[in-house]
């Protein structure tokens, strides 16, 4: 029972609930993206209205045995699944609302499976098209490479990447097999896995590759794909392999009239790389036009030899007379003819009329009761019949490109003379699979136009008395040429008419508009040159100040650079001016005063100036100052103090009295500058100069700033090569025990082998590193070769210290970091020693404390370096993980060389207190820059352990301290 055509809405009498869940349900379903949600939504929907049953698919045919007491209601199909949607429900008939619900339910379920199945068909569409695509794109590069003027390796390549532009081809090549010499030889060879190809222009006997999968294919002519147990399986034995095993082969054969000339293989040797079914028919379907290109690069030998062969006609018939005039007589015929088609072309009547003219022109020449014309569309997808004459096919409606004889004359582009044996022999190839009602004899030519086969010209006899012979395809083939000309001059005339007719439409609509607008057009070009002008007045000043800005600033340093290169005598000067403490005040009293006093700031600046001296601004609090034509080399110092004078009076903003200042870089030009550019940077440069040395000042750009810029560029270079070239390395200052001077372990502190300065330390390079960025780089860098070095160092016991800089804390993940590099580097966790200042615990406290509390958990010790320079603050003591103490070497250089006097000494004092401080809480204490033996001595008074310094050694490379030789004891004596 079905309730597809039952009433058309649910009734208006039933509850508020009712309504409200259908009208739920027709959104879910139309948001389903598929039949089983469909049928998910409406189980639920069932059970929120109480309605009794299960539903099902049944399949179209299936027979339903009913369960007693239970009958089948269908509510919709699914056109995509060939299925229905049955409501399995008790006997007794439910209520008349209820089944008019359902009824309304079902059409719209049946709606929404359509919607679905129209999707899905429009998808699958879509998919076959892009592959077509893909294919045609792939066949017109292969006819375009046969037509190309390259020689036959380059057309090899060609044909590979194509190829490979299909389906993976990464291995491949193409094998010829000449039957007269029953030789093959391989002109195109790629595989990454041989070694020892074959040479492109050496035959090879085919029986000295017997049973290899080249000799299969070239022997069954048959495409072979599958791996190598696949095809040993297929080939029942008759497999010899010879070169790399592949993971998976495909080959197909070149054909040629039906024979095996030839093949094309594809190899992988990858496990996740197998060719499909798909990739075999595709190849094969490929191959054909590799074939026919291959065929016309042969054309010009095949030209000679048949010119050779009709000269050998040609003496042959000088002696048969009878049959030079018959032929005369023909030619005569078939000029005639050609002299009608060339009218035609011209002549005025309709395509329709020609096509009736060209048949009866060639009914004059050959047997053609049963003619017809096909044509390609441009897209090379559709073939139409403009013109059909048949005794038994009466109508030839359009059809899409498929695999008749038609099609076949179209996809070779040569002539096709058959009767039903070669018919039968082209079906069995594969090449036709599809034929109109069977004839005789058939001969089909191609229509060339722009070295394209755009159509076929086609004659076909039903009756054994009229047949066609080689000539007849010959004749036809020849006036197929002149037809073509014909035809495609009488497109030519269409597309003409079709386009003067257009160009007339639009003249005249362009007439129309023309007239419309030049109404307006003076109006447009005031509108237009009253907007340039403001453009440009916007483009050169700045919006704020009214001053100009950097273009217009750079224009005109251009301009002044330009004459003074033409006469020096014409001096100028560039005045770089930045405001002091810009920033405090625009974040105490905010960004509108701050731009009131921008302003007030120009307006004085200008004031300074003489009227063709020009101010502008750069941005922020940046000014620039071109002073034109100026004496001597003193005049913009005494404008800049001029500047700075004015500059310092108060300026009243609203209620509020501002003081501000600024610093100001002058530079004064020379042959060496290029670019306005370069004259602004180095004032710039002079500026900041100015701040150095305390603000509020001016300060000239000289020798020495331009040595220090080259120097500070040259090293930025230096520093970014040095890290591609790992030319940092670490060197390592041993801790020793004071007492006996044993090695307990190492710091590991940086140095750079420079190529022409030889080993620096960070004072020379650490500040140019940290502004140019490269610190971190440089610090990941010596911490690779530290751990890398590490378990050599310590032998299974000791530690090396790394520092780490409050920088490398701003990451949130550096402990993970710190501790992959370890593991990768095998480095025992109490080997490792994590170095931080007192500095780097103030930046982001809770973050540096959570990333030292999970070092520590997992076995690095953390100490604390230069205590006592910095902060200072005990309750860093308890708030980290801390385990040692350094005692920075500026407290040991104050003990005094008199033991006697240690009582009194202030620095004595304070390392005490440490020792003290750190005995209390359990931590080791590690004394810096010990260098002579009474501090040594102080220190053991002390009580303090440890120590490093040049008393017990310097700093050395890490190979001084591996071998056997390596000394575990340093004395104060080799100090």
């Amino acid at each position: 029972m079905s309730f597809a055509s039952t009433q058309s809405a649910p009734g208006a009498d039933r509850s508020g609930a009712r309504p409200l869940a259908l009208h739920g349900a027709i959104e879910q379903l139309f948001a389903a993206s598929d039949a089983a949600g469909v049928m998910d939504i409406c189980e639920r929907l069932l059970t929120g209205l109480n309605i009794p049953g299960r539903l099902r698919w049944r399949l179209h045919g299936d027979v339903w045995t009913p369960d007693p007491g239970l009958r089948q209601l269908d509510l919709a199909d699914d056109p995509q699944g060939l299925r229905t949607l049955t409501l399995e429900c008790p006997i007794p008939p439910m209520p008349a609302p209820v089944e008019v619900e359902l009824a309304w339910l079902g059409r719209i379920i049946t709606s929404r499976l359509r919607q679905l199945a129209e999707t899905a068909r429009l998808y699958e569409a879509i998919s076959r098209l892009a592959l077509a695509e893909r294919l045609q794109r792939a066949l017109y590069a292969i006819a375009e490479q046969a037509g190309a003027d390259h020689n036959m390796p380059d057309m090899m390549r060609a044909l590979h990447g194509i190829v490979g532009s299909l389906m993976y081809a990464e291995n491949f090549y193409i094998v010829l097999y000449d039957e007269a010499t029953d030789s093959v030889r391989f002109p195109y060879y790629v595989d990454t896995m041989d070694a020892e190809p074959p040479p492109p222009d050496e035959s090879v006997p085919l029986k000295d590759i017997e049973y290899s999968l080249t000799w299969n294919l070239l022997k069954a002519g048959q495409p072979i794909m599958g791996s190598i147990d696949e095809v040993s399986q297929l080939l029942q034995g008759r497999l010899v392999p010879i070169g790399p095993n592949c993971e998976h082969w495909l080959g197909v054969p070149l054909l040629r009239e039906g024979r095996v000339v030839g093949g094309i293989v594809m190899q992988s040797y990858r496990d996740d790389t197998r060719y499909t079914q798909n990739d075999r028919e595709l190849l094969s379907y490929v191959a054909q036009h590799v074939q026919t290109a291959l065929e016309r690069r042969a054309a010009h030998a095949e030209l000679e030899r048949r010119v050779t062969d009709r000269t050998a006609a040609l003496r042959e018939a000088n002696r048969v007379l009878r049959q030079q005039v018959l032929q005369r007589q023909r030619g005569e015929r078939l000029q005639a003819a050609l002299f009608r088609i060339a009218e035609m072309a011209s002549a005025p009547e309709s395509l329709e009329g020609f096509y009736a003219a060209v048949h009866r022109i060639i009914s004059g020449l050959i047997y053609a009761r049963n003619f017809y014309i096909a044509l390609l569309d441009d897209d090379g997808k559709q073939i139409t019949f403009p013109y059909s004459v048949d005794e038994v096919d009466s109508v030839r409606p359009p059809r899409s490109h498929g695999r008749g004889a038609t099609e076949y004359v179209l996809r070779h582009g040569k002539p096709l003379l058959a009767d039903p044996a070669e018919i039968d022999r082209l079906v069995a190839l594969g090449e036709i699979n599809q034929f109109g009602a069977r004839s005789v004899c058939w001969l089909g030519v191609p229509l060339v136009w722009n070295e394209r086969v755009m159509g076929v010209l086609a004659v076909q006899s039903y009756t054994p008395e009229h047949t066609y012979t080689a000539r007849d395809q010959e004749l036809l083939t020849f006036v197929s040429y002149h037809i073509a000309n014909a035809l495609q001059r009488k497109h030519t005339n269409e597309s003409l008419k079709q386009a003067y007719a257009s160009l007339e439409r639009r003249v005249d609509e362009r007439t129309r508009a023309l007239a419309l607008a030049n109404r307006d057009l003076r109006e447009q070009i005031a509108e237009r040159e009253r907007v340039e002008r403001r453009l440009k007045y916007e483009t050169l000043h700045d919006s704020l100040t009214g001053l100009p800005n950097r273009t217009l600033l750079l224009q005109r340093l251009d301009h002044a650079l330009a004459q003074y290169k033409a006469d020096p005598q014409r001096l100028f000067a560039v005045l770089f001016i930045d405001l002091d403490r810009f920033k405090v005040i625009n974040d105490s009293v905010g960004h509108l005063v701050g731009d009131d006093l921008l302003f007030q700031v120009g307006g004085r600046i200008r004031a300074c100036l003489k009227t063709r001296d020009l101010v502008a601004r750069l941005g922020g609090d940046e000014f620039a100052v071109l002073l034109d034509g100026i004496s001597d080399g003193d005049m913009p110092l005494q404008i800049a103090e001029r500047i700075i004078a004015e500059l310092q009076v108060p300026f009243r903003l609203g209620i509020k009295e501002i003081f501000t200042s600024a610093s100001i870089g002058i530079a004064l030009p020379s042959m060496h500058y290029q670019q306005p550019e370069e004259l602004l940077r180095d004032a710039d440069a002079a500026m900041y100069s100015a701040k150095d040395d305390g603000r509020h000042r001016a300060a000239l750009f000289d020798d020495r700033l331009r040595h220090e810029a080259l120097s500070l560029l040259e090293m930025e270079g230096d520093l970014r090569r040095a890290l591609s070239r790992s030319e940092f390395v670490p060197y390592y200052q041993p801790v020793v025990a004071i007492e006996d001077g044993r090695i307990v372990g190492f710091e590991a502190l940086l140095r750079w082998n420079h190529p022409e300065r030889g080993v620096l330390t960070p004072g020379d390079f650490l500040i140019v590193a940290e502004e140019s960025g490269c610190s971190e780089s440089i610090d990941w860098q010596i911490f690779e070769q530290v751990f890398a070095q590490t378990t050599a160092l310590t032998r299974g016991e000791g530690f090396v210290s790394i520092n780490v800089s409050g920088r490398h804390f701003r990451l949130s993940d550096l402990d993970e970091r710190l501790l992959a590099a370890m593991e990768r580097h095998g480095v025992a966790a109490q080997a490792i020693r994590i170095e931080v200042t007192e500095r780097a615990l103030l930046e982001n406290p809770p973050q540096v404390k959570r990333m030292l509390e999970n070092l520590r958990q997992r076995g690095i010790m953390i100490s604390l370096d230069d205590f006592g320079t910095g902060y200072s603050s005990l309750s860093y003591l308890h708030q980290y993980p801390i385990q040692t103490l350094k005692i920075d070497r500026s407290f040991i250089t104050e003990l005094p060389a008199d033991l006697a006097q240690l009582d009194g000494n202030q620095g004595l004092a304070v390392v005490r207190g440490i020792q003290v401080l750190a005995d209390s809480l359990q931590m080791q204490v590690i004394a810096e820059g010990i260098e002579e033996e009474y501090q040594r001595q102080a220190l053991l008074r002390i009580g303090t352990r440890y120590a490093q310094g040049f008393l017990f050694s310097t700093a050395r490379p890490a190979s001084e301290w591996l071998g056997p030789n390596a000394p575990t004891h340093l004395l104060p004596a080799i100090g």
